[in-house]
């Protein structure tokens, strides 16, 4: 996608904070932190909602979620705990449409988040 700011993060084409990158994903610090830790992890393939997702994608979904227990551990927040959130679509709180999740930490998560 020409116009998507995560595909031209994934690229390097914008730069952002990475804490971690390979061959499937990349995951970099939130512009606008909603906690002391926020991070997101992204897909390097553009995919646009959780909708959008195949049986194909499973593994990838998988692996986001592993990306972010290794991330939360190296946060120093595995143990104290944490959110991963994946919104979808406009009312969902989506506004970036390419897929990502959401790692939080580092305070007391209230709850509801909506």
């Amino acid at each position: 996608m020409n116009n998507c700011i995560f595909c031209k993060i994934s690229t390097g084409e914008i730069s952002a904070e990475k804490v971690y990158e390979d061959d499937q994903v990349v995951a970099f610090r939130d512009l606008n932190p909603q906690a002391p830790v926020h991070v997101l992890v992204i897909p390097r393939r553009h995919i646009a909602t959780l909708n959008d997702l195949t049986t194909v994608d499973e593994a990838l979904v998988g692996h986001m979620s592993h990306v972010a227990a290794r991330i939360a551990g190296d946060e120093g927040l595995a143990e104290r705990g944490y959110r991963t959130v994946m919104n979808c679509n406009a009312e969902g709180g989506q506004t970036v449409f390419h897929i990502h999740l959401h790692l939080l930490g580092g305070r007391q998560m209230g709850w509801s988040p909506g």
